[in-house]
């Protein structure tokens, strides 16, 4: 049976449907959609050509053609249902194990009210996240994303059993007392010079520089803000190199760590080269951290190397 080129752009317009309708729940604006719409439009049919070229000599694709199957799914509810009830999204859990969603509900204590997750390279890097330290000791159990589109497929079912999914890196994702938000407050007003200068030097590298309040042995890490997550950000890049969508990246800073003290001495001391070079060197470990790029590595080689000195 000859390739079916019907059924095949019916299958790729449900699969738009659903990636499209996410972009605007995430606020993404119609001419960025349409954009994205004819750039992999294009994509699609340079992929179908190349099977319609396929099958004039494979047997394989002949028969795999002829048996005409349907999709289940009928609509976008249906498949985002399907995903859940069937289990075929299963993903990684602390306990390092593969699981599906309904399974990890079944484990939640009746004191849980919501599923969280973070996302990394891989299943060890997960459980060493600093963003995820503060959910782990408070007994709860965390799932490991390690695809890129693992967050967006959680996204879309925005919840498993009535449980809707959490990153870690979310402020709100444990609650946080009077007394420890006002804390943290206090130190932003005590520290607004030297948070001031972290971001002039970083510029446009971040779209905010802050004290966590998710961090407790870590010294830094990278999360965002707006509707654009880091992994949205990484797997955009990925598939659409010439149309990369930005995540509003935000550096966040133990205020308890070593390595902010450190700052805060260089800063007060009218040695700003110093304060500059910790900043530097303070983004660049939050980029390895996210798994992004460092802008410059050499620069950031020659700033470690100048601490040894």
């Amino acid at each position: 049976m000859a390739y079916n080129k019907a059924r095949a752009e019916k299958e790729w317009l449900r699969w738009k449907e659903v990636e499209e309708k996410k972009l605007r729940e995430l606020g993404v604006d119609e001419e960025t959609i349409q954009r994205l719409h004819t750039y992999d439009w294009a994509e699609f049919n340079r992929e179908r050509r190349y099977l319609q070229r396929q099958v004039e000599w494979s047997p394989y694709v002949d028969l795999v053609s002829a048996q005409d199957l349907e999709l289940p799914v009928e609509d976008v509810e249906s498949l985002m249902d399907s995903i859940e009830d069937m289990e075929l999204l299963r993903i990684l859990s602390k306990e390092d194990k593969l699981t599906s969603l309904q399974e990890y509900v079944d484990r939640m204590p009746e004191s849980q009210e919501k599923i969280y997750y973070v996302c990394a390279d891989s299943v060890e890097h997960a459980a060493k996240m600093p963003q995820a330290e503060r959910v782990l000791k408070a007994g709860y159990e965390v799932l490991y994303l390690t695809v890129d589109e693992d967050e967006i497929v959680l996204q879309m079912l925005e919840n498993a059993g009535g449980k809707p999914f959490v990153s870690v890196a979310d402020e709100n994702a444990l609650p946080v007392t009077e007394e420890e938000k006002a804390n943290v407050e206090q130190a932003e007003k005590d520290h607004k010079d030297v948070l001031d200068f972290a971001q002039e030097t970083l510029k446009d590298q971040v779209a905010k520089v802050r004290l966590s309040k998710i961090l407790q042995s870590g010294s830094v890490c990278l999360t965002a803000e707006g509707p654009v997550s880091l992994e949205m950000e990484k797997y955009f890049r990925k598939m659409r190199r010439d149309f990369p969508m930005q995540a509003q990246k935000v550096l966040e800073i133990n205020p308890d760590s070593s390595a902010f003290q450190a700052l805060c001495n260089a800063f007060q001391a009218g040695d700003k080269e110093k304060a500059a070079a910790y900043v530097e060197i303070l983004y660049n470990q939050a980029l390895i951290i996210a798994d992004f790029p460092l802008p410059d590595p050499a620069r950031y080689a020659e700033l470690v190397c100048g601490l040894m000195q």
